[in-house]
C-alpha cells in the first residue's frame, strides 16, 4: 500500500467526522504509541460491518483513547449497547471526555482494569466481540469470550498480520508476535468457527461463529 493509494482510498470513503480527527488529532499530540489508534479507514471499516451485522451488544478489548470504540458506537442502533475494556487507567480521563462530548455516550460503557477479571463478570452474551488489546494474551482473550459470543455472532481481532512479522521465518521472535502466531494458528485449526484474514492495516481477522 503506497501512500499515494492510501491518500486516494481516503478521498472516496466516508469521511470520518469532526469528532473522530479531533480524537486521532489529540491521540498523535498527547499519547505514546499513537499508531495504535484505529484511524480513518479501519474506523469507517468498523462502522460498516457494524451496519451490516447489527449487533444489540458489542463487546471491544483494548480502548486505547476510544477511537474504535466510537467508531463501532456510531455503526449501532440507538437501542445498541456497547462495553469497553481497557487496562491502562491512566486513560481513563481522557477516554471518558471524549465518549461524553460525543452523540454516543448512552450506548458507551467504560470499564478500566483486567478484561479476563471483567468479562465473566459483566454476566452477559455478545453478538460482535472487537479484539485489540495485549498481543500477548490473544489466545487467552478468544477462549475467554468465545463462550459468551452468540451462536451466530461475530469476533472481530486486530493486528493479526503484526507488520507482517507472521512471516518473519528464522527470526527470533518477540513475545507479542508469537502470542499472534498462537492466536492465527488456534483459529485457523477452530472448526467451531469460520474465519478469514483483511490484509486492511496490520491485518484483520473475522470469524463468525457457526450456529
Amino acid at each position: 500500500m503506497t501512500e499515494e493509494l492510501e491518500d486516494y482510498i481516503l478521498a472516496h470513503i466516508d469521511p470520518e467526522g469532526e469528532l473522530l480527527a479531533k480524537l486521532d488529532r489529540e491521540t498523535h499530540l498527547y499519547h505514546l504509541r499513537p499508531r495504535m489508534c484505529s484511524g480513518h479507514l479501519q474506523g469507517r471499516l468498523l462502522k460498516m460491518l457494524v451496519r451490516m451485522i447489527r449487533p444489540k451488544r458489542i463487546l471491544e478489548l483494548g480502548t486505547f483513547t476510544g477511537y474504535s470504540a466510537l467508531s463501532l458506537a456510531e455503526g449501532m442502533d440507538e437501542d445498541g449497547e456497547l462495553h469497553t475494556i481497557e487496562i491502562d487507567d491512566e486513560l481513563e480521563d481522557f477516554i471518558r471526555a471524549h465518549f461524553e462530548g460525543s452523540p454516543y455516550a448512552g450506548r458507551i460503557h467504560l470499564h478500566i482494569g483486567d478484561a479476563m477479571k471483567i468479562i465473566p463478570s459483566l454476566g452477559m452474551t455478545f453478538d460482535l466481540v472487537f479484539i485489540d488489546a495485549n498481543k500477548r494474551h490473544y489466545l487467552d482473550y478468544y477462549k475467554e469470550v468465545l463462550d459468551y459470543v452468540v451462536p451466530g455472532g461475530f469476533i472481530i481481532a486486530d493486528n493479526t498480520l503484526w507488520d507482517g512479522k507472521v512471516v518473519d521465518w528464522g527470526k527470533k521472535l518477540d513475545a507479542q508476535t508469537e502470542g499472534i502466531l498462537l492466536f492465527n494458528d488456534f483459529v485457523a485449526a477452530d472448526d467451531r468457527v469460520e474465519k478469514v484474514i483483511l490484509p486492511i492495516r496490520d491485518g484483520l481477522t473475522i470469524i463468525r461463529k457457526k450456529d
